[in-house]
């Protein structure tokens, strides 16, 4: 029962973690943020594993942590308050061609990244041509180009 309980406090510590960091964390993964996952992967095994690295042990924690992923987005249909805490909601970054800076502030967007974005996904070329931009839950960002006519 202890390898249950650690695999679902650590699936719940990493996820308000995760949660915490910001969509761009996800989004865009820097050689840094590489490293990072990589360190975190080991002190998670760890803790995940304790002294016990019996194949019993793995199969428990493998189970226990897709029985937790499971149970969440059957919580997170019947529950929007939670699917809205766990998912989050996408945030206009620029409305009617005008950037909303405080909103990329929080959400650790650059007008480069943006413009980056509007480029790969409609050929812009500059923000005079962006209607909207918004980050996307998943932490990618959707430009909606102005209306050429």
């Amino acid at each position: 029962m202890d390898t249950v309980t650690r695999g679902v406090a650590i699936y719940a510590i990493l996820l308000l973690i995760t949660r915490l960091s910001g969509r761009r964390t996800l989004a865009q993964a820097t050689p840094f943020d590489f490293v990072l996952l990589l360190i975190i992967a080991e002190t998670t095994q760890q803790a995940l594993l304790g002294d016990d690295f019996s194949l019993t042990n793995a199969v428990v924690l493998i189970v226990t942590l897709f029985a937790v992923d499971i149970a969440l987005s059957f919580v997170k249909r019947w529950s929007s308050r939670i699917a809205l805490w766990l998912d989050g909601t996408p945030t206009v970054l620029i409305s009617g061609g005008k950037i909303d800076a405080e909103a990329m502030r929080r959400a650790r967007v650059s007008l480069e990244e943006v413009l980056e974005t509007a480029r790969h996904q409609h050929g812009l070329k500059s923000l005079a041509q962006v209607d909207a931009a918004v980050l996307e839950t998943g932490g990618h960002i959707s430009v909606i180009p102005k209306d050429q006519s």
